[in-house]
């Protein structure tokens, strides 16, 4: 089931597509065909055997990160000021 496309200059979005546009509705360039059973064919090997390897290795990431450390940090209730004062160093020197 092969389908010829027809573009419509009057749709085109960009400089390019109209100027494509206008060379198909010339006869100067070939309007593009597409096989939609050949395409889908094409597709179903991508969900099993060798297509869906290369699927997965296509998106795994080439770097991998490090998990975070949770560290909790705890202000006593004393209300001194030079306390708290202590603990925004401490966070701020590990940034």
């Amino acid at each position: 089931m092969s389908e010829e496309i027809k573009p419509n200059v009057e749709q085109a979005t960009t400089e390019d597509a109209k100027l494509v546009a206008e060379e198909i509705a010339s006869g100067e360039a070939k309007a593009p065909t597409v096989d939609m059973d050949k395409d889908y064919q094409a597709a179903q090997q991508f969900s099993v055997g060798k297509g869906a390897e290369a699927a997965q290795d296509a998106t795994t990431t080439e770097y991998q990160m490090p998990e975070s450390e949770e560290k909790k940090t705890e202000a006593q209730p004393t209300g001194d000021p030079a306390q708290y004062k202590a603990m925004a160093d401490e966070i701020s020197s590990k940034l």
